[in-house]
């Protein structure tokens, strides 16, 4: 049996917050749709009265992890912008226009007479988020927290302190104007505090890491919570012998530098090797004029790229304008590379052959399976979500991008008028399991 690492004891000050926190989730449990969308409002409307004092708290912490050394894929993740902040801003308020998730009737039914059974969806309670460099995902997060009826512990890397802490001071200002209870979202800021959270398994329903593979997974094998979360973002793209050339290029080019720091774009693309010379002669230049570095198997160096690979390419995530290429026989291999390597993230293939590409997305076990689109689309607000609070990668659900349906549960409930089994077991009762 593994051992379970032994995270800090939570001290009384935490302890303190968690039970706040408790209380306070239970308290949003029960408020109703109109109250929360209006809490979401005005928490909107304070990130934009002191935008300048949150991207000024950014500017801070942009410095000083610049000053650390710390990875480009890291700073492009922590620089929050106007327009990233705006963007996040808009989908706080887009998370309100989305349809109430609690308090829905899966089923209905009656067992027998006057024993009426319903299924209802209910907040889990409180989430934990564990989280590196995107100080953006406070607002997500948040939003998506109190929309669905519960509350929420936060826990960003510490490079991104002052950013976090104005974006929480604006969020909890919302709430008090909203006469929600301020004390659902609580902001942890040292590192023993979030190792301790791995110990509040009677405070925390469900624990969401958002950052690297290392972080994921040691958050997987050292908490008794349960864990939501997904570890590399290694995607491919896959261009079919059938594929439009300008298209395919396009859409790889944006899957790669449209934000190569994000868990959704493509590491490696499997090029099929009668498009191969075609598609590489028109293709590399591009690439390299966008000051992607190129390295590849060596089929694809005798065309023309100028690095080979080696085997530890095929499974890493660069999260840089770095691009793996590898050229395949036929769409088999290519299904077979990315069920050996893929993180099961998002995976896509280009082509104008409607069989192939049914093949390949019936085949190819991903959260996401694209076909002529770019992977960067994996997304919970690109998908209408307003947001997301994670990407899940594990096969049972939630799974891919997750927003409001995968922050509830549900419980049974069942109304009668004195029903005892014992009146079935003699026959007096019967059931009649009839859809209500």
């Amino acid at each position: 049996m593994t051992d379970i690492f032994e995270a800090p004891i939570p001290d009384s000050d935490l302890l303190e917050k968690a039970e706040q926190l408790r209380l306070a989730s239970i308290k949003t449990s029960q408020t109703n749709n109109k109250d929360r969308i209006r809490a979401l409002n005005l928490m909107a409307d304070y990130l934009e009265k002191n935008s300048n004092e949150i991207i000024e708290a950014n500017d801070e912490d942009y410095k000083k992890a610049k000053n650390k050394g710390i990875s480009k894929a890291l700073l492009s993740r922590l620089k929050l912008s106007n327009e990233k902040l705006s963007s996040g801003i808009e989908g706080v308020r887009k998370v309100g226009h989305l349809s109430d998730p609690t308090g829905q009737i899966q089923i209905k039914k009656e067992l027998s007479e006057g024993l009426i059974l319903e299924r209802k969806t209910v907040p889990i309670g409180v989430l934990g988020v564990i989280f590196e460099s995107r100080p953006d995902a406070v607002m997500q997060i948040s939003s998506l927290a109190i929309r669905s009826g519960n509350g929420v512990m936060l826990k960003g890397g510490s490079e991104a302190n002052f950013t976090n802490l104005a974006i929480v001071s604006a969020l909890k200002k919302g709430l008090q104007e909203s006469n929600l209870d301020e004390n659902s979202i609580c902001l942890l800021t040292s590192r023993k505090d979030s190792m301790a959270m791995l110990n509040l398994e009677k405070y925390v329903n469900l624990i969401i890491p958002r950052g690297s593979n290392a972080l994921v997974k040691f958050i997987q094998e050292n908490t008794r919570i349960p864990v939501l979360g997904h570890a590399d973002g290694i995607c491919h793209l896959y261009i079919d012998e059938k594929a439009d050339i300008d298209m395919a290029i396009k859409v790889a080019l944006d899957s790669k530098i449209q934000y190569p720091a994000a868990c959704n774009a493509v590491e490696t693309l499997l090029i099929h090797k009668e498009i191969s010379f075609n598609f590489l002669k028109k293709a590399i230049p591009i690439f390299n004029s966008k000051d992607v570095k190129l390295i590849g198997d060596k089929k694809s160096v005798e065309l023309g790229v100028a690095f080979e690979a080696n085997y530890e390419d095929w499974q890493t995530e660069y999260l840089d304008l770095i691009l793996s290429i590898k050229i395949v026989d036929h769409l088999d291999e290519a299904i077979s590379h990315i069920q050996k390597f893929s993180s099961k993230h998002t995976d896509g293939i280009i082509t104008k052959n409607i069989m192939n590409a049914n093949k390949f997305m019936n085949e190819v076990d991903s959260a996401g399976v694209f076909h002529n689109c770019s992977t960067r689309f994996a997304d919970g607000f690109r998908y209408g979500f307003g947001a997301e609070v994670g990407i899940s990668t594990q096969a049972l659900p939630p799974r891919g991008p997750v927003g409001l349906e995968g922050l509830v549960t549900y419980k049974y409930f069942l109304r009668g008028e004195g029903n005892i089994v014992d009146d079935f077991s003699s026959g007096r009762s019967i059931y009649t399991h009839k859809d209500l």
